[in-house]
């Protein structure tokens, strides 16, 4: 499963002008997250469009899958593949997946019925208990060290290039004690980045990834919390706020959740217990 279009353009370059608070309109060149459409099929079989940031292509859908419950593992996968040629314009927002021999991807229990926006993860669903069915407590509640955790939302954002010449994209890294932030990956969707960080880890044949903790450059609404549970992932840490939903979800399975990680102070809002000195 080679990605070829891994290194697909992130960052486009713009004419703009700057207005200040008096005098005339000024040339200000600037530097934009490019969003384009990725249309998910199976076997031909069109399933859903995302908006997202190019780029890791196969690692995103890898991890859609995955939190759909279309997919278990990397086993499930036979192929992935953008559906024309690389020379061909358009040709990288087309991705058809290919079942392994022996495996059958339900597309009609997951086919969204709307477009999936660079803001919602959970755009076209119809209900999210079909989505919590499937999950299941860890188990094994796996400690932290608080000063670990407290370290993690500054190792991420020193880990975003395209963020740093836009300002307009989310990160979402895995990390592992003690070793800290082991993939980081960024898209003008937040559920994109987490997808895409934890796709890899599927690609890898990595999960169920029991130990590590997902850190999220933004909030941490009910999607991210769904997908790290899904994946295995026994912690998420986020720079802003939970949501309501996510604290109790979290708290149902037993995720360490943690919010507002800025500097070295975040706060804990259920698995408290699974933080050490």
């Amino acid at each position: 499963m080679n990605e070829r279009l891994a290194s697909a353009v992130q960052v486009a370059s713009i004419a703009a002008w700057r207005s200040g608070s008096d005098g005339p309109l000024e040339s200000h060149p600037d530097e934009l997250a490019v969003e384009e459409p990725l249309e998910i099929r199976i076997a031909s079989d069109p399933l859903a469009i995302t908006m997202r940031t190019p780029g890791h292509d196969h690692e995103l859908v890898a991890g859609f899958l995955l939190a759909e419950g279309l997919i278990r593992s990397r086993a499930d996968l036979g192929g992935i593949r953008h559906c024309a040629r690389p020379d061909i314009e358009g040709a990288h927002n087309t991705i058809d997946v290919l079942p392994a021999p022996g495996a059958v991807l339900e597309v009609e229990a997951t086919r969204r019925g709307t477009l999936t926006t660079s803001a919602c993860g959970m755009c076209g669903r119809k209900l999210i208990t079909d989505l919590l069915a499937r999950l299941q407590p860890s188990s094994e509640l796996v400690p932290f060290r608080r000063s670990f955790i407290a370290g993690l939302a500054s190792e991420l954002s020193q880990q975003q290039p395209s963020f740093q010449r836009t300002g307009g994209l989310h990160a979402a890294g895995i990390a592992f004690e003690p070793g800290g932030l082991c993939v980081v990956r960024e898209d003008v969707g937040r559920h994109n980045a987490v997808d895409k960080a934890i796709g890899r880890l599927l690609l890898d044949d990595r999960l169920p990834a029991l130990g590590a903790v997902l850190v999220v450059s933004g909030r941490t609404s009910f999607e991210i919390v769904q997908k790290a549970l899904a994946a295995g992932v026994s912690a998420v840490v986020g720079v802003s706020a939970p949501s309501s939903l996510a604290v109790s979800t979290a708290a149902r399975f037993g995720l360490l959740l943690c919010g507002f990680a800025r500097g070295t102070a975040f706060n804990v809002y259920a698995g408290a217990e699974r933080l050490v000195d």
